[in-house]
């Protein structure tokens, strides 16, 4: 059996840990073909090296290493290579292979459109407002990437627009948002997590908005079925690209 190993950005925060084990039990029910696991790049256990080591010592000859992140940066462009390539070399006669990160899919904007209804908003509602909340870079290309996460979230919905916010230093800041929402005839808000768990930058948006009227929170990407979808199409490109790995 060929082993698919979830990784995850990893946090001091204990929900975001339980939330990404909830997302791999979605995406183990959905492949029950493989022994999926999970790891963390940082922060949490069991770390990258650990889960490698793990499979390679149940007997796996072939593993998938799935990064569960949104965007492809440092993390899944260096630090994973550089951990997966360590674990070549510790263990020579697995072969192991990264596939794509998540990103921005469709399957994604349809899964924050999901979250967004899940709060309490309707199609056709022109009173709603969407705050697509984003981490913020200092690469603008990632912070466009968002915003048109965000155009494609409410396209076709009928609300009255939509204003990606950041939860660094990026401009516009959740408080801004809101008022341009409120600018373009929104009178009901929703804060729609471009995150895949809860932590603290997700927190810190939450205690700007703190007092705001009529501003509801949708939940995070997490456990939503796109995510597990998403993760296992990641893993069937990954076999069909590297035949190494097949």
């Amino acid at each position: 059996m060929t082993a698919l190993l979830a990784v995850a950005h990893g946090s001091r925060d204990p929900r975001s840990s339980e939330t990404i084990h909830r997302a791999v039990d979605v995406l183990r029910r959905r492949r029950p073909d493989l022994d999926v696991r999970v790891a963390f790049l940082d922060l949490s256990e069991p770390s990258v090296e650990q889960a490698l080591d793990e499979l390679a010592d149940a007997g796996h000859v072939r593993i998938v290493a799935v990064p569960l992140l949104l965007g492809s940066a440092f993390h899944a462009r260096v630090d994973l290579p550089a951990l997966l390539a360590a674990a070549r070399v510790r263990q020579p006669h697995v072969s192991i292979g990264q596939s794509e990160v998540l990103g921005d899919d469709p399957l994604l904007v349809d899964a924050v459109r999901d979250r967004v209804l899940d709060a309490g908003a309707v199609l056709g509602d022109s009173t709603v407002g969407v705050a697509l909340a984003a981490v913020g870079s200092s690469d603008s290309s990632a912070n466009d990437r968002s915003r048109r996460v965000a155009n494609e979230v409410v396209s076709g919905t009928g609300w009255a627009g939509v204003v990606t916010c950041f939860a660094t230093s990026v401009d516009p800041s959740p408080l801004d948002a809101v008022a341009q929402l409120h600018a373009l005839g929104a009178t009901r808000i929703v804060v729609a997590p471009w995150f895949l768990a809860p932590g603290r930058l997700t927190d810190r948006i939450s205690q700007v908005l703190d007092g705001v009227p009529n501003v509801t929170y949708a939940d995070v990407l997490g456990p939503h079925p796109a995510v597990a979808e998403l993760a296992s199409r990641r893993y069937d490109a990954a076999l069909a690209h590297d035949r190494s790995i097949a």
